[in-house]
C-alpha cells in the first residue's frame, strides 16, 4: 500500500466510520489523542534505531507515518500539502 492509498483509506474512515475501525475510533477520540499517539510512535522509532534492528525500525516508522497521516486527516490537511512543502524546501535548497 502506498502512502497515498493509506491516506485515502484514512480519509474514508473519517467520512464513513465503520464499526470496529481503529482509525475511526482514533479520529473520534480527537486531536489530543492523535498527537499523543504520534509522540509515542516517534519515541518508539528512536528506541528501535538505538538497538532493536532494522525490521523494528521499519515497523515503527510505518506506525509513525500512519499516525501522522491520521493527524493530517483530522486537521483537514492532505498528503499533498506535505508534498508541496517538501517541494518548496527542495526548490529553496536548489537556490542556495
Amino acid at each position: 500500500m502506498t502512502l497515498g492509498e493509506l491516506f485515502s483509506l484514512i480519509r474514508s474512515r473519517r467520512e464513513n466510520a465503520p464499526p470496529g475501525s481503529y482509525t475511526a475510533r482514533l479520529l473520534a477520540a480527537g486531536e489530543d489523542e492523535i498527537v499523543k499517539k504520534v509522540g509515542e510512535e516517534a519515541v518508539e522509532v528512536i528506541l528501535a534505531v538505538k538497538g532493536q534492528g532494522n525490521a523494528r525500525v521499519v515497523s515503527e516508522v510505518a506506525d509513525l507515518f500512519y499516525h501522522s497521516l491520521v493527524l493530517l486527516a483530522a486537521r483537514g490537511l492532505s498528503l499533498a500539502d506535505v508534498e508541496a512543502e517538501l517541494g518548496r524546501r527542495h526548490q529553496a535548497a536548489q537556490q542556495d
